[in-house]
C-alpha cells in the first residue's frame, strides 16, 4: 500500500467551547492543531486541513484547506469526503484522518492502521481503544473497545459511495464503515487515552496536565 495523505478534521462547530476553532485554542504554548500537525506530518506522505468559513485564519499554516462539500455541516464523514476528493486530485489512493482538537494521538497512528488493513481491497479502519470496565457496564456489556471516528485509514476508490451515502442523509461514521467491512486497529490507553479530546474548557485544562506526560 502506497503511503497515504493525511487530513486533519476541524469542519466541527466547537458548541460546547462556545463555538470558533477548537484547533487554535493553547496548550503548552503551542495550538492544539499544531500538536496535530507535529505528530500527523511525520507519518504521512503529505498533509491537507478539513475546515468550513474563511480560510484565511489557517494562512500561516501553509497547509491546503478543503471546505466540506456536502452543506450543512453534515459532520466528520463530510470532511473524510474532502479529504477523499483532494487525494485523488493527487494520485493517492488513501487517507488517514486525525481530528484537530485531540493533541496526543499515537505517533505510530498511520502504521498501525495500515498494517490492520492488509488484505483488505479497500483500506478502511478506524482506531479504538479498550473500554474502561465502568464504560463496559454502562453500555450493558456490548463491544468491548470505542471507536474514534475521526480517526481512520480511508479509501479514495469508495469516495463516490461515500459521497451517494451524504447526499441520502447518512451522518452516522460506523453505518458506512461497517457496510464497508471496514476494521479496527486497538490502540492502548495507559497511562491514558490517547485520543482524549478537548470538548470543553475543563477538558483543556485537562490537556495542558496530560501535554506532561504525553
Amino acid at each position: 500500500m502506497n503511503t497515504p495523505l493525511g487530513v486533519i478534521l476541524a469542519g466541527g462547530l466547537a458548541t460546547r467551547m462556545g463555538g470558533g476553532d477548537k484547533g487554535l485554542l493553547t496548550i503548552g504554548k503551542q495550538s492544539l492543531l499544531s500538536h496535530v500537525i507535529d505528530r500527523l506530518n511525520p507519518q504521512v506522505g503529505g498533509l491537507a486541513l478539513n475546515a468550513n468559513g474563511d480560510p484565511k485564519r489557517f494562512a500561516n499554516l501553509n497547509l491546503p484547506i478543503l471546505p466540506d462539500t456536502i452543506e450543512g455541516f453534515a459532520g466528520p464523514l463530510a470532511g473524510v469526503l474532502a479529504g477523499l476528493d483532494w487525494a485523488a486530485e493527487q494520485g493517492a489512493e488513501s487517507i488517514v484522518t486525525a481530528a484537530a482538537d485531540t493533541p496526543f494521538f499515537p505517533r505510530d497512528l498511520a502504521a498501525r492502521l495500515m498494517q490492520a488493513a492488509e488484505g483488505q481491497v479497500h483500506p478502511l479502519v478506524l482506531a479504538t481503544t479498550p473500554r474502561t470496565s465502568d464504560e463496559a457496564l454502562k453500555s450493558g456489556g456490548g463491544k468491548r473497545v470505542n471507536r474514534h471516528p475521526t480517526f481512520g485509514l480511508w479509501p479514495v476508490a469508495l469516495r463516490d459511495d461515500l459521497r451517494d451515502a451524504l447526499n441520502g442523509g447518512l451522518r452516522k461514521v460506523v453505518l458506512w464503515t461497517d457496510k464497508h467491512n471496514g476494521r479496527e486497529a486497538l490502540f492502548p490507553a495507559d497511562p491514558f487515552d490517547p485520543f482524549f479530546n478537548v470538548n470543553t474548557p475543563d477538558d483543556l485544562a485537562r490537556a495542558q496536565e496530560l501535554l506532561e506526560q504525553a
